[in-house]
């Protein structure tokens, strides 16, 4: 889905590393923006995998992003998401201790 055509994957990287959520810009086919802006981003799950999280997780580290990416303006929310953030990670460790 998209938030805003005018959002692009870099913006999306800096608002998302604020919010506590590690991704990277990345091209899409045909993507009309340079590299250094991008279209997209690319989303990694093998760090989320290793911790123990799983699917219902997976629904919720979406909503996060997708509520970040819908305010990428609004302090409030974003420092609202790296709470929640921080919380789900707190209960999936790296190596389980």
């Amino acid at each position: 889905r998209t938030f805003d055509e005018e959002l692009t994957g870099a913006v999306a990287q800096t608002v998302l590393d604020r919010a506590g959520i590690t991704l990277n810009k990345n091209t899409v086919p045909d993507d009309p923006r340079s590299p250094f802006v991008t279209s997209g981003v690319r989303i990694g799950t093998p760090s989320t995998t290793t911790q123990g999280m799983r699917e219902p997780e997976m629904v919720v580290i979406a909503d996060l992003i997708a509520s970040a990416l819908s305010s990428t303006d609004d302090d409030a929310v974003i420092d609202a998401v790296r709470a929640e953030v921080v919380e789900l990670c707190g209960r999936f460790t790296p190596y389980g201790g």
